[in-house]
Order: structure tokens, then sequence, then C-alpha cells
């Protein structure tokens, strides 16, 4: 038997509704805030994770997928969503006058490292993206939009971690000062972090392997070596979080793993157990020389990206109860041909009509067809009868109370619109959703259109 390939999964059934759901919201919340989707190369020049994410980077060193194509092309499959945004706001000319470019993404990634809790090699990813302005207001909508499409999902245990890496003066200052401050304990590092210490210092707090240990906790600050620009700036988006009611801490230690990162850098953690040694759902910060490095204006942008199989897992610990749909309103059962075509026609008018309808196609007896909608947890079922169907009549039963009508033909979607919707409050009940204000009778399968 052919297997999945390791660090990578399958996703179907009630997980796949979790995650059709999840993306679902991501959508309406976007489209508020307007922002637009954009979907790149799943493929692109191995140059542009190189230049763009940073060669001293263990997702450059360690995690990418390599190859040389068919052409002799160096190919990477992408490990994350930036570079390729920017490479495609280079390369399509969206800078202009029309700036700031806002736009969205969810899609895959892949990055070869040991499969554990939270970490697979092949990943969805869902990020945003503002290309275009420097006002550090771009800083705090990012984090609050973020933060706001884990409320809406219905996440309440999360929080947020901010700091400054400052501007390129203030990064070079705390540079050489840390350059100082390892070289004594070059002995103490692991052999990764001796490597960076001469091509990226900042990488060392990143550090998976020496994370835990006192060299790392105790060494010298980003904050400490703003200077007066980069730090005014950093307060102005402390204002903004402020005014948006964002709750924050400010945290030193975050610098982000990829190298284009300057002033704003940011996570978000869920604040549940279950994670292991890393909880963090999601984060980004401020890039504001990668558009130039990339080949391309000198543009400020700052984002953000969340891993959907993280999220998952965080709503799954937290024990939130999503609006997944897991019933369908009608199914038709038939005994005879003539009974069978009139199911495929009727199943496909109602469908058209924006009903959940299923029927039987294995040709099973009636007993077994009865079976099946209880499997598929009907809410009404209806049996079709050769003699009904020519009188223009159909019985519709209640699955769940037994109750059952006989109605005209013509008249079955006005019966299930009137009979589905006026159970919508039963059926959901009260919404745990945060955005629903926790109210009874919350139609919640529609709150993201409802209550943005």
């Amino acid at each position: 038997m052919i297997q999945r390939q390791k660090g990578c999964n399958d996703i179907y059934g009630r997980e796949a509704k979790i995650w059709k759901y999840i993306d679902s919201v991501i959508d309406a919340v976007m489209e508020k805030y307007n922002y637009t989707y954009i979907r790149t190369p799943l493929i692109e020049a191995t140059e542009l994770f190189h230049r763009g994410i940073g060669e001293s980077t263990d997702i450059v060193t360690k995690e990418t997928y390599d190859f040389v194509d068919r052409g002799g092309r160096n190919i990477t499959l992408r490990p994350e969503g930036t570079a390729g945004v920017v490479r495609s706001f280079i390369e399509n000319k969206m800078y202009g006058d029309n700036l700031p470019v806002k736009v969205y993404y969810n899609g895959t990634m892949y990055r070869y490292e040991r499969p554990q809790s939270g970490r697979d090699r092949e990943l969805t990813q869902f990020g945003m993206e503002i290309l275009g302005s420097d006002d550090p207001l771009c800083d705090a909508e990012i984090i609050s939009l973020a933060v706001n499409i884990y409320k809406m999902l219905g996440l309440k245990e999360i929080k947020v971690n901010i700091n400054s890496l400052g501007d390129n003066a203030s990064r070079l200052k705390y540079r050489e000062e840390l350059v100082k401050y390892f070289k004594p304990h070059m002995d103490e590092l692991c052999s990764d972090c001796k490597e960076r210490l001469e091509k990226n210092p900042l990488r060392i707090l990143d550090c998976k392997v020496d994370c835990d240990s006192d060299i790392i906790k105790n060494a010298p600050k980003t904050l400490n070596f703003l200077n007066e620009e980069s730090r005014d700036r950093f307060e102005k988006v402390q204002e903004y979080l402020d005014v948006l009611e964002v709750k924050y801490e400010i945290n030193p230690n975050i610098v982000r793993g990829l190298d284009y990162y300057n002033h704003t850098v940011f996570e978000i953690e869920a604040k549940v157990d279950g994670f292991g040694a890393n909880n963090v759902l999601g984060g980004g910060g401020r890039y504001n020389g990668l558009c130039k490095e990339l080949g391309g204006p000198d543009t400020p942008c700052i984002g953000f990206a969340c891993g959907i199989g993280r999220l998952v897992t965080a709503l799954e610990l937290e024990k939130v109860s999503l609006p997944i749909v897991e019933d369908v309103d009608l199914f038709l059962l038939y005994v005879n041909e003539e009974e069978k075509n009139y199911a495929a026609y009727l199943s496909q008018e109602l469908r058209l009509a924006g009903f959940i309808v299923d029927t039987e196609y294995n040709n099973r007896s009636l007993k077994a067809q009865f079976k099946q909608a209880d499997r598929l947890n009907a809410k009404y079922i209806a049996v079709l009868n050769s003699e009904d169907i020519n009188n223009n009549e159909i019985k519709i039963k209640n699955n769940k109370t037994k109750e059952e009508d006989i109605i005209s033909l013509d008249a079955i979607i006005y019966y299930l619109d009137e009979k589905i919707n006026t159970n919508i409050e039963e059926d959901y009940g009260e919404c745990s959703h945060e955005c629903c204000g926790n109210h009874d009778g919350c139609k919640c399968h529609n709150h993201e259109e409802e209550d943005l």
C-alpha cells in the first residue's frame, strides 16, 4: 500500500469542514477590511527565498525543498508567503499612485523539518500584507486584524507580544553589541549559533537549541538600542493598538526568524496547554527593505502569517464549538426506477434553491435507505411514491419529531424554507463566538457576514 509522505496529512470529513469554515471566516473578515486575495505560484526561483528570507535562516539552510528542473533552473517549493507576494508586487508593477496595496493569501507551504506537534512538512498558511505605507497605523491594523480573526473563530485565550528591532541604524548598533556579548560564550553555543554569530547574530536569539540557556536570556535587548526615531515610532504603534483596544505585552525577546524584519515584530500565542514548547499561532512584522532587496522600488511593508493547522489545534484545545454543518436538510428515498428518476430531478432543483439534499445511489432497500438518512443526520426525509408524484404531492417527515405533512410539489421549496429557517435557532442554541455576543438564537453559520 502506498502511504502519504511523512509530515503530510489527509484532511477529510469533519476536519475538512472545520478547515473550510475557517477559510470562510478569513475571507469574510478580509473583505470587510478591503484586502484582496492574491494567489502566487507554489514554485519559485530558489534565489527569491535565498535573497528574501536570508541565507543564514533555518528555513533556507535546512528546510527548503530545492531541486533543479528539466530546464536546469534552480527551483524551490515556497516555504512562506511573503517573498512571493513581494515578487508579484514588483513583477506586476503594483506600485504606483494607488498605494498601499492590501492583500491576503491562503495556501500550501513546504518545509523540510522534523514532523512534530504543530509542525508539518506540508502546511497551510494564511497571511496578509500591506505594501506601500510606513504608517504605524498599518502595524496596529495588521495586529488587530489577526486578533479579530481569532476572536471571530471563537478563541478567547490568546496573547499578543510585540517588540521593535528599530531602523537599520538601530539594528546595526544592536548587532554589534550582540557580537561583543556572545563572543566570550562561543564554546557554550550550539554549532549553528557559532556560524550565526558572524552572519546574523540576531538569529542566535531565535535558536531552538539554546533558547532556554541563561546566555540567551541575559543577552542585550533590542529596545535598549533604539534611536529616538525608532522609539517614537514604536510608541505610536502602541498608541494605535490602544485605540483599537488590542491588549498586548512588550516582549523584548521577540526577533522573529527571518532576516527581512525591522521595526515592529510581533507574535500571537495560544494560552492553552497541549501545544508543547511552542504555542505561537502566528506572527509577523515590518519589512521595509525587502522590496528593494528583490530588485523593486524602496517600499515599506508589513505582514502577518498563521498556520491553519496550528489554529485548528488551538480551537480543539480550547474546546471551541464551531457551527459546522454536519447534516442534510432532506434525504429522498425511492423504490422503483421512475421514483429514482424523479429523486434525481428533485434533488437538483432543491440544491439549486439552496438546500442540502441527498438521495440513494446504490439501489438499496428502503430499510437501508432509512439507515443512510440517519447516518447523514437528515432533518427531513421523503419517500417518493409514484402515485403521489402523479398527483403532484409529496410526503415529508420530520426525522426528529416523526411528524409528517403531505404538501404540493409546487410548494416544497416554500415548505422547506419555512421549516429549516425556523429551526435554526433551536439547532444552534447558544453561540460560543465572541462576535455574536453569546446570545441565544445566533445564526452564526452566517455570522461572518452579519456581525463584522
